[in-house]
C-alpha cells in the first residue's frame, strides 16, 4: 500500500459522504430552513451571541474541535499498525462523530443556543441533564489539563513554536480589530491576516521565546482566564479564523506531498491485538481504541464547541451542514494525512534517529575516554506491537515530535523539497500547538458557560453567591485552576487517556441526546442514524473506562498519588453519572 493510493480513497470518501450522506441528514432529519431565524440573529448581545460570516465561524469552529486530537491520537495508534487506526478513523468519522457534531450544533441552534446538557434536561429528565452538567464540567477541567501539559512540553522544548504562537495570537489581535472595528471588508482582512501569520511564523523562527515548562504554565493560566472572559471576537473568533488557514495549508501540502511521494508504507499493516501502549500496559484494541484516537475520529469536545460557542454564532440554518458535518469531514482527512505520513515515513524516522543518538553517545564516550559499543534498532516489523512506544519514548520521538518530522520528511520527498525543512517544521508544529491552544482557550470559555448553568438553582437561593460564582472572571478562574493544577504534574499518560475517556464518555451522551431530540421533537424516521452508533460507542466507551480504571490507573496513582487519586475519582464519578444517565435514556425510550 502507499501514501498515494490511501490519500485519494481518503478524499473521495469525504467528498462523497458528505454530498450524499450528510444532505440526506440536513434535509430527512434535521430539516434545516433559512426561514426559521437564528439564536446570533434573534439574541445578539455582542459578547457571545454574534452572527458570523459562514467561513469566519468554519475556522472558529474547526480551529477549536481540532487541537491536537486529530493529530497525537492517530500518531499514538500505529502501535496497532496502520489499518486499525486508519479504519477507526474512517468508519467512526462518517457514521458517528459527524452526525454527533451536526445534531449537536442543530439541536442547540434549535434552543436558543443553549448547552447539549440543557438539550438532554428537556428531551429525558432533569437528573439526567444535572448528571451530564457535572460530566461536561470533568471532562472540561480534563482537558485544560492535558492540552496545557502537550502546549507546555512543546513550548518548553522549541522556543520558535512557543514565539510564533505569542506573534499569532497578537496578529489575531490587529485582525478581529480590522474586522469588527474597522469593518474592513472580509476578504481583504483576511488577506491582512494569512501575511501577519506567515510573519508570526518567521519571526518565530528569528526571535524564539524560551520558558521552562512551570513558567508556560503559569503563563497558561492567567491568558486562559482572559481569553475565556473578553468578547468572543475580539480573540478568540479572529484567532481561529486566522490560525484555520494554517491548517487548510498544512493538509494542502500534506495531501499534495502524500499523492505525489508514491511511498509505500513502511510499518506494519496490523501488529497484535495487544500492543504496549497506554501505562506501558497491553493496550486491547477494543474497547480501547476510542481512549487513543479522539477527535479524528468523533469527539463528545465537538458538541460542546458546537453548543457552546458556535450554535451562538450561526447566521443561518442552511450554514450548519458546513459548519457543523463539514468541520468533522476535514478532520477526518488531517487524520488520514497524518497516517500517511508516518505510515510511510515512521520507520526511517526512527532508524535516523536512532542512529543520530548513537553518533551523540559515541562522540561522549569518546570525549571521556570510555570504550564505546554501538547498540542495534531493537525494533522491527515483528515485533512492532511490542517496543514501538517504548522505543519512540527512549528516541525522545513522542508523539507530536513524530507528527514533525515524517510530516516534513514527507514533504521533502517531493518536488516540494524546495521549502525549507525548518519552515516545513515549524508549521508541522503550529500544527499542534497552535490548535491545542485554541481549544484550550475555547474549553475554558465553555467550563464559563457549564459553570453558569449548572450554578442557576443557586439563584433564587442565594442570589449573591451566585453572581459571584457566575462573574465572567471568577467563573473562568475555577476550571483553569484546577486544570492548570493538574497539568503541572506533567503526566502525559494519565492525562492524555483520561481526557480522552471523558472526552469519548460525552460524545456517546450527547450522540444519545441527538438522537432523543430527532425522534421526539423532529419526529424523524431517520433518528435510527443516531441511536444504534450511540448505543455501540456507548458500550465501548463505558468498557473502556473501566478497563483504564483497573489496569492503568493503579501504576499512574503509584507513580503521583496527588493528580493520580484525582483523575481516578474524577473518572469514578463520571462513570456513576453515565449508568445514570443510561437508565434514565433508556426509560425515557419507553415513554
Amino acid at each position: 500500500m502507499t501514501t498515494t493510493v490511501i490519500i485519494i480513497i481518503g478524499f473521495l470518501i469525504y467528498i462523497g459522504l458528505y454530498f450524499t450522506y450528510g444532505k440526506k441528514i440536513e434535509r430527512d432529519v434535521v430539516r434545516a430552513s433559512d426561514e426559521n431565524a437564528t439564536p446570533s440573529q434573534r439574541l445578539y448581545d455582542g459578547v457571545d451571541y454574534i452572527p458570523a460570516h459562514k467561513a469566519v465561524l468554519f475556522g472558529h469552529h474547526f480551529s477549536s474541535i481540532a487541537g491536537a486530537g486529530p493529530l497525537v491520537g492517530p500518531a499514538m495508534a500505529l502501535c496497532w499498525g496502520w489499518l486499525p487506526g486508519l479504519l477507526w478513523v474512517w468508519i467512526g468519522n462518517v457514521l458517528i462523530g459527524s452526525v454527533h457534531d451536526y445534531l449537536a450544533l442543530m439541536a442547540s441552534v434549535r434552543y436558543d443556543g443553549k448547552s447539549v446538557q440543557f438539550v438532554a434536561t428537556d428531551l429525558i429528565s432533569k437528573r439526567t441533564g444535572t448528571a451530564f452538567y457535572w460530566i461536561v464540567f470533568f471532562l472540561l477541567i480534563l482537558v485544560v489539563a492535558a492540552f496545557a501539559n502537550i502546549i507546555g512540553l512543546m513550548f518548553a522544548k522549541t522556543p520558535e513554536i512557543s514565539g510564533a504562537s505569542i506573534y499569532m495570537t497578537i496578529a489575531a489581535l490587529i485582525l478581529g480589530a480590522l474586522i469588527y472595528r474597522v469593518k474592513m471588508n472580509l476578504p481583504g482582512a483576511t488577506v491582512i491576516g494569512i501575511v501577519l501569520m506567515a510573519f508570526a511564523i518567521w519571526l518565530g523562527s528569528e526571535i524564539p521565546v524560551p520558558g521552562s515548562y512551570n513558567v508556560w504554565m503559569v503563563v497558561l493560566f492567567v491568558y486562559i482566564i482572559i481569553a475565556a472572559a473578553i468578547p468572543v471576537n475580539i480573540l478568540l473568533q479572529p484567532r481561529d479564523y486566522m490560525n484555520s488557514f494554517l491548517l487548510y495549508f498544512g493538509i494542502a501540502l500534506g495531501f499534495i506531498a502524500a499523492v505525489v511521494s508514491f511511498r509505500g508504507f513502511e510499518i506494519p499493516m496490523a501488529t497484535t491485538f495487544s500492543p504496549i501502549l497506554l501505562g506501558g500496559k497491553p493496550t486491547p484494541f477494543w474497547p480501547a481504541i476510542p481512549l487513543v484516537i479522539a477527535c479524528g475520529s468523533l469527539s463528545g469536545f465537538h458538541s460542546l464547541v458546537a453548543s457552546g460557542t458556535s450554535s451562538k454564532q450561526l447566521s443561518k440554518e442552511s450554514d450548519g451542514l458546513f459548519v457543523g458535518y463539514g468541520a468533522m469531514f476535514t478532520e477526518g482527512f488531517l487524520s488520514t494525512v497524518i497516517i500517511c505520513a508516518i505510515g510511510g515515513f515512521g520507520y526511517t524516522a526512527i532508524q535516523n534517529a536512532h542512529a543520530a543518538q548513537v553518533a551523540a553517545d559515541a562522540a561522549k564516550a569518546a570525549a571521556a575516554g570510555a570504550a564505546f559499543t554501538a547498540p542495534t534498532l531493537a525494533l522491527t516489523m515483528d515485533n512492532w506491537g511490542e517496543l514501538y512506544t517504548k522505543t519512540t519514548t527512549v528516541l525522545k520521538l513522542s508523539a507530536p515530535n513524530m507528527i514533525v518530522q515524517c510530516f516534513s520528511d514527507m514533504v521533502a520527498a517531493t518536488f516540494l523539497a524546495f521549502i525549507p525543512v525548518k519552515i516545513v517544521k515549524i508549521i508541522a508544529g503550529l500544527w499542534i500547538s497552535a490548535f491545542a491552544l485554541t481549544t484550550l482557550d475555547t474549553t475554558n470559555r465553555l467550563a464559563r458557560y457549564c459553570l453558569v448553568e449548572m450554578l442557576q438553582p443557586l439563584k433564587d437561593k442565594a442570589e449573591g453567591l451566585y453572581k459571584a460564582l457566575t462573574f465572567r472572571w471568577t467563573a473562568s478562574l475555577i476550571p483553569a485552576a484546577i486544570g492548570i493544577y493538574l497539568a503541572w504534574s506533567n503526566q502525559f499518560t494519565i492525562l492524555w487517556p483520561s481526557f480522552s475517556a471523558a472526552n469519548q464518555l460525552i460524545a456517546s451522551i450527547a450522540l444519545m441526546t441527538g438522537a432523543a431530540y430527532a425522534s421526539k421533537r423532529l419526529k424523524s424516521q431517520f433518528a435510527i442514524m443516531a441511536t444504534v452508533p450511540a448505543w455501540i460507542l456507548w458500550f465501548t466507551v463505558t468498557a473502556a473506562i473501566i478497563w483504564f480504571m483497573y489496569v492503568v490507573m493503579p501504576g499512574a496513582i503509584a507513580k503521583s498519588a496527588g493528580p493520580g487519586w484525582t483523575v481516578q475519582i474524577i473518572m469514578g464519578i463520571m462513570l456513576l453519572l453515565n449508568i445514570l444517565f443510561i437508565v434514565d435514556f433508556a426509560k425515557s425510550g419507553k415513554k
